[in-house]
């Protein structure tokens, strides 16, 4: 037989896109238009149906950006439609291939009832099937003028990413507003040739089973008279229905469909943007559901499930049904997919807290999954929160977007820093928005490297991002893929149910110790520096706060701020959102997430003071309020006494211009170009800097990323250096025991305090910018005289290592990386930290010294600002002050110790006298991250702990008050079922703790 595939698959195409799918909608009438633009931000649903509306044509420009205009479009159905089925097509002007990226709809009814939202691929609302012929027909569609933000050229600078910048200009052209008849048969048709097309085009040339679609397929188009497409469509189909008939192979690899519209926040839009998307898809899904008794649908993100509620009841209701039914999925069990590299300790405890007491309080649904697929890379701490939770699975997608190493796994268990292990799943289609084509389909089965030991995976499967999510295109095309001869099986499924039969499958699959570092997005660690300090201040004050307002509560009967700070937390939760705190998100997100952050300070700073004036009392002795989890100035930790006299330090000239700064720990040399040159631990007369080296160096480079600007710093950014050398002022600081330095460079200022706290082995480096660059990359390097083949990175309830070498692919990628509160290098007997009060990202380079004494200068450098230009054209400019310290002759626990205290600041009030900790623990390796009264109002006192070395701990807590017993709880505080209470001793509690075991108590008040 002759060859002529090329031309059935090339017929099939032209065919489908001229003839078949015109022929969807054989019939249409226009229908009339009316709008109102209303004139400032979006309006209630009330206020939008009773707003006096204006004649509109098809053609008309309409929609500034970020606007919202108010459509009103009535028609009657003619008489002749009797018994057909009728749709409106509603066109507002979509790009069909961004779905989520531009103008979407809401589409009402007059008395407010919400029908279902319109997208680029959802343009339909259905208005009878059938019709009676004669049926007036009136909706309203709340249409959101959402600019297109990444438009053709990706990556361009563009001022369409704020309100305030965006102009005036109408974004979209009304394309289409028709009443139109739906010719089933040919849509399904449509569906048939398109799954078979798209099967036919993934087989094998030589294999039998596609020379058998695709004459099925010549034989239908043969069938069908191209003059007469709905007339002769049941005979076109009947020519597939064999082909279409052909069950799988038995170990056809086996998809978990589920329903799914992956919905960011705040990226490309603003918050209140998101609200409007969310209820939009949530409309669109609940209708879906009614249609489709088979379909299965997810929301994460317990944040999006609250704005539906709150600003959208009437979506609210269909979505609360839904879930009662089964359909309607509450996923995740978080408060936001959130970042997972900065969010501190107990930042990412609350994700969990907060987004499954959620889900609990109003469905009675307690999530198994962690559903973070778009999240950029894991700490390596997480494991254990996310089991501490009480969850035991996780799902992401993301890490398939490495740029150098395959990961190896599809299905594994994942072990984090203390040893737990997570059952995770990778989706092998790669996408967290499959729309069931048939290349996707093949992909997930080529892809999947668990073969041999299992065959289930999973398909997040619909438009996100307020694309609509899951079309009734996508479940018709499962539905024929459901037992499909050469295709891949697949059925809808909730996450919970394809995990337990991939586990069922597949109960001990590979392991993969430690991080799971995203080789892409590691700018995200740097961008937008302003949002990042908000997160680590906000973090660090609910701390403050917390505690505080706990220990006033006891001792005092202070009111504890149940709501305030439960809302608090909320705030900051949502805005560790993964591209919010990453810094990836329009410049509108970003204003006002560093308003919001300014807010919460201010109403967290009232808390801590009102506690503390309760605590303190009446009088004129000087405290020092300790918040950190160490001794401090012999102020025990979470208590408040006079502080202990510290020292004082010298400041002393050189004869080269430089600086010597002296407390009797630390001997600094600074030279006349305001570099440290000398960092001496007097104590064991080691020098931290490497040999003809200096430290507080500013490193400039050039920063043009290949895609993504804002998430990108691509390896070749180390090509190109200048180091800022040059002083405008090198003079001693006001204080007598100080440097200032000043240098300019570019549009820039820098302005530089070295210090050295009396009593303290630390050099305190504060460093205010005012940043006028534009694609450049500022860090600040320390070049150290330390051999050492890893270093510590802070994580979430402990610390992570990382090599310092690049032997093999894996390691080389990792040239930008994630700290919390510290960086640690150590040779077996002495080491140095760098601790910070607000940065992430940092590199660990080393080199061997080729002159001189041939050892090794271990630099360690801390990522400052970036300066890209997409989304937000002005990232970062104006000013920006840092805080670091670098800590000689530092073990593990000075580094804990020190990037606690930079982070939380003294805080001096008189009062009448001491004030006892709430709660002791009497070894510094066990730290408290949270002290804090039982979220269910009982008083109770919870105390969340973990150990912080890296090695077995022995200690005894011990409480300040009366205690009627303890209980171990998980993270939301339910009492562990498998742990027995702990032995309760006059207030003293023995505790046994893993290396970096995280344990929470809850100890009952007498």
């Amino acid at each position: 037989m002759h060859d002529d595939r090329t031309l059935v698959e090339a017929r099939l195409r032209r065919v489908l896109d001229e003839r078949i799918r015109p022929a969807v909608h054989p019939e249409s009438v226009p229908l009339e238009v009316a709008v109102w633009h209303a004139p400032g931000e979006p309006v209630p649903v009330a206020e939008g149906l009773a707003a006096d509306v204006e004649p509109v044509t098809v053609g008309s420009r309409w929609g500034a950006p970020w606007g919202t205009s108010w459509f009103r479009v009535t028609g009657t159905v003619p008489a002749e439609w009797a018994g057909k089925t009728v749709e409106a097509i509603l066109d507002l002007g979509f790009a069909e291939n961004m779905p989520g990226f531009q103008c979407e709809g809401l589409v009402y009814r007059p008395d407010g009832t919400p029908v279902k939202g319109l997208n680029p691929r959802n343009q339909w609302v259905r208005i009878g099937a059938p019709v009676q012929g004669g049926e007036e027909v009136r909706l309203h569609v709340e249409a959101a003028s959402n600019p297109v933000v990444m438009g053709p050229r990706p990556f361009t600078p563009t001022p369409l990413g704020d309100l305030e910048t965006a102009g005036r200009d109408p974004q979209y052209t009304l394309t289409r507003m028709d009443l139109a008849v739906l010719d089933e048969t040919v849509w399904h048709l449509v569906t048939d040739l398109e799954v078979l097309g798209e099967l036919m085009a993934e087989l094998p040339v030589d294999s039998p089973r596609r020379w058998e679609i695709l004459r099925a397929v010549e034989r239908a188009l043969d069938a069908l008279d191209l003059q007469d497409v709905g007339g002769t469509a049941e005979r076109a189909r009947a020519c597939l229905a064999d082909v279409l008939a052909a069950p799988a192979v038995p170990s056809a690899h086996r998809i978990s469909a589920v329903g799914h519209a992956h919905i960011d926040s705040a990226w490309l839009w603003p918050l209140r943007e998101t609200v409007r998307k969310v209820a939009r898809t949530a409309a669109n899904m609940t209708a879906l559901l009614d249609d489709e008794p088979d379909f299965v649908f997810a929301m994460s993100q317990a944040q999006q499930w609250a704005w539906v509620k709150e600003h959208r009841p009437e979506v609210w209701a269909r979505v609360k049904k839904a879930v009662a039914d089964g359909r309607f999925v509450p996923a995740g069990g978080m408060w936001v997919e959130s970042d997972t590299n900065m969010p501190g300790s107990e930042a990412m405890a609350r994700q969990f807290v907060h987004g499954k007491r959620f889900f609990l309080d109003e469905f009675g649904v307690d999530n198994d999954e962690a559903w973070l697929p778009d999240t950029f890379g894991f700490a390596a701490g997480l494991p254990q929160i996310i089991r501490a939770a009480g969850s035991r699975y996780l799902l992401t997608q993301k890490i398939s977007w490495s740029r150098t190493n395959s990961f190896p796994h599809h299905t594994f268990r994942w072990e984090g820093i203390d040893g737990t292990r997570i059952y995770t799943h990778f989706p092998p289609v790669d996408t967290y928005n499959c729309s069931m084509r048939g290349a996707e389909i093949a992909h997930a089965v080529r892809n999947f490297k668990d073969k041999g030991t299992a065959r289930h995976s999973l398909a997040p499967t619909g438009w996100g991002d307020g694309g609509g999510g899951t079309t009734r295109e996508m479940v018709a095309k499962a539905a024929r893929l459901r037992d499909l001869e050469g295709s891949a099986t697949v059925t809808w499924e909730t996450p919970s149910a394809f995990f337990a039969k991939a586990e069922a499958e597949n109960p001990e699959p590979p392991v993969w110790v430690g991080e799971l570092y995203l080789e892409l997005h590691r700018a995200t660690l740097t961008s937008q520096a302003g949002t990042k300090q908000g997160n680590r201040r906000s973090e660090h004050l609910l701390r403050e706060a917390e505690l505080w307002a706990a220990t006033a509560a006891v001792r005092t009967g202070f009111p504890y701020p149940y709501a305030d700070l439960d809302r608090i937390w909320k705030t900051v939760l949502l805005h560790q959102f993964h591209d919010i705190l990453p810094g990836s998100s329009i410049a509108w997100v970003h204003r006002e997430a560093r308003a919001t952050y300014a807010r919460i300070a201010d109403e967290l700073n009232g808390i801590v003071d009102a506690a503390q004036r309760a605590l303190a009392g009446e009088g004129t002795v000087p405290l020092l309020f300790n918040a950190a989890p160490h001794t401090r100035a012999g102020v025990p930790a979470g208590g408040a006494r006079p502080a202990e006299a510290s020292g004082r330090t010298t400041h002393a000239g050189r004869p080269d211009g430089g600086h010597v700064l002296d407390n009797g720990l630390l001997r600094i040399g600074v030279d006349p170009r305001g570099l440290v040159d000398s960092v001496l631990d007097l104590a064991t007369g080691r020098e931290t800097i490497a040999p003809g080296r200096t430290g507080n160096l500013l490193q400039l480079h050039q920063d043009l990323p290949n895609m993504w600007d804002a998430w990108d710093v691509d390896e070749f950014y180390r090509n190109t250096v200048t180091d800022l050398t040059d002083a405008d002022e090198v003079t001693p600081g006001d204080d007598g025991a100080s440097v200032r330095i000043v240098r300019t460079f570019g549009g820039s200022r820098v302005t530089q305090l070295l210090s050295l706290p009396p009593g303290e082995k630390r050099l305190v480096v504060d460093t205010e910018v005012d940043w006028h660059e534009t694609e450049k990359f500022l860090k600040l390097a320390f070049p150290l005289d330390l051999h050492t083949d890893r270093y510590a990175s802070e994580t979430q309830f402990g610390h992570f290592f990382r090599p310092t070498h690049t032997n093999t692919s894996w390691e080389a990628a990792k040239f930008e990386a994630c700290n919390h509160r510290f960086v640690h290098l150590q040779e077996p007997d002495w080491g140095v930290a760098l601790v910070n009060d607000g940065t992430y990202g940092h590199d660990v380079t080393r080199a061997v010294r080729t002159d001189g004494d041939g050892g090794t200068t271990t630099t360690v450098r801390a990522s400052l600002l970036r300066a890209p230009r997409f989304p937000d054209p002005e990232t970062d400019q104006g000013v920006h002050r840092f805080r670091h310290a670098l800590v000689p002759g530092a073990s593990i626990g000075d580094a804990v110790r020190e990037g606690w205290r930079i982070n939380l600041p003294e805080r001096r009030l008189d009062g009448a006298g001491e004030v006892t900790p709430l709660v002791t623990v009497d070894r510094d390796s066990v730290v408290v991250t949270a002290v804090k009264l039982a979220d269910d109002g009982s008083g109770d006192v919870v105390v969340r702990f973990h150990e912080a070395h890296g090695a077995r701990a022995r200690a005894t807590l011990t409480a300040g008050f009366p205690l009627a017993g303890a209980e171990v709880t998980d993270l939301l505080e339910r009492p562990l079922a498998d742990t027995a209470p702990p032995a309760v001793d006059d207030g003293r509690i023995a505790v046994a703790l893993r290396p970096f075991e995280l344990r929470t108590l809850r100890l009952k008040r007498a």
